[in-house]
């Protein structure tokens, strides 16, 4: 059986810690920020854990 390709538009947006767990990074943190308040620009800019079916299934694509 061949080798699973890596998804490249998933390695480019989504990235693995050591621990296995999926990061993501937060939407609607480029344009129209001025709409939003301080406090919600600083909570979407740390990267979010995704988990359950949907990790496993980028995980997947990644070839992990």
């Amino acid at each position: 059986m061949p080798k699973m390709k890596t998804h490249k538009g998933t390695a480019k947006r989504i990235r693995t810690t050591k621990s296995g767990k999926v990061m993501r990074e937060n939407a609607a943190t480029h344009h129209k920020l001025s709409g939003q308040t301080a406090r919600g620009k600083r909570a979407k800019a740390a990267d979010s854990v995704v988990s359950g079916k949907i990790a496993k299934n980028m995980k997947k694509a990644l070839g992990l």
